[in-house]
């Protein structure tokens, strides 16, 4: 449809969070309804912030929504090739696993969904497919790159496999890629913890990726990123304080494959560990405080993950809330920064 503006690719970008965001308005009223109607409620932990206890029975799932309207645009702005396939299939498929899940909670109303071991056999298998794909059909190099220090050839050890021209399967690269993509997923899980905390984090961080992908050339990417941070505008005008909807483990483990993704697609593996560093912080906060609680009984954090942490210490949720949207724009900024200078220089 948007073919007629191949020649300008920046507006492209620009269109595509503009159709995201508006797609994602326009249907995210009506499914509010039909699970209200439905009774399709989100299950609180008990052991979770008392405060959060109100917030029982909140539609849930909104996720899905983001991720229809991220694949129409997507669809709509730029034809399919390899690099938005391999991009769309990692999402969509950990936004399926992460409808099972949400789906599990609702039927059984608790806040447990997938066991983890479920979740992590699931995660890992999208994020093998996804490396194994992307190296031998989308020309990605098993390489990880530090800017400024050194670039490390992580296939060094590969197997080749006499499939077709010969079908590579690098270990530590595959490797590498599986505790990236699986960690950021969780790491995005960990950090949907509060309205609107997720939705804006990601919608930053995306918007600094489709710069990233942009001027590596790689326009099907930063299209991809754009229709994402646009997906989450257009859901952060209902999942703001007070939410009427949340995303659900649908949207969250959707979005922290999808930045780990195009981290891989734009080789900026590393970098992104900084400019996605809000949700690595939040991921490490549960591992240090489970860590630390085994061994000594006692808690580094008031609360894990971090957010609650703070919610203990007396914020108030939407200062939580914006507060880490600052942090999380400042690290965006440092690591396109960090990324940026080299290119240039």
């Amino acid at each position: 449809m948007f073919v007629v503006f191949s020649a300008y690719p920046t507006f492209l970008v620009f269109i595509a969070v503009v159709i995201a965001a508006a797609l994602t308005m326009a249907f995210m009223p009506a499914f509010i309804r039909l699970l209200t109607r439905k009774r399709l409620g989100q299950q609180v932990r008990a052991d979770g912030p008392q405060s959060h206890l109100v917030k029982q029975g909140t539609p849930t799932m909104g996720g899905l929504i983001m991720l229809l309207a991220m694949l129409a645009t997507s669809l709509l702005v730029c034809s399919p090739s390899v690099q938005s396939t391999l991009l769309l299939g990692a999402t969509l498929l950990a936004g399926a696993l992460g409808f099972v899940d949400d789906a599990s909670k609702i039927a059984h109303e608790r806040s447990l969904g997938l066991t983890p071991k479920a979740k992590l056999v699931g995660q890992f298998g999208i994020a093998t497919v996804f490396c194994l794909v992307a190296v031998n059909f989308g020309g990605i190099d098993p390489t990880v790159h530090i800017p400024f220090v050194y670039t490390f050839d992580l296939g060094i050890l590969t197997t080749t496999l006499p499939v077709g021209d010969g079908f590579d399967i690098p270990w530590l690269y595959l490797i590498f890629v599986n505790i990236l993509m699986v960690g950021m997923c969780n790491a995005v899980n960990l950090t949907d913890g509060l309205d609107g905390l997720a939705a804006g984090t990601v919608m930053i961080v995306m918007l600094v990726m489709a710069a990233i992908a942009f001027r590596s050339d790689l326009l099907d990417s930063a299209v991809f990123a754009a229709a994402l941070a646009g997906a989450c505008i257009g859901f952060l005008w209902y999942n703001a304080f007070p939410a009427d909807i949340f995303m659900g483990d649908t949207g969250s483990l959707a979005l922290g494959m999808a930045l780990a993704a195009l981290a891989v697609l734009t080789k900026t593996e590393f970098v992104v560990v900084i400019i996605g560093g809000l949700f690595v912080a939040e991921a490490l906060s549960v591992m240090i405080q489970v860590a630390y609680f085994k061994r000594t009984k006692k808690r580094v954090f008031l609360m894990a993950p971090l957010h609650h942490h703070f919610e203990k210490k007396g914020w108030s949720e939407t200062k939580v809330v914006v507060r880490f949207w600052i942090v999380s724009g400042v690290l965006a900024a440092t690591g396109f920064l960090w990324y940026f200078i080299e290119t240039v220089m």
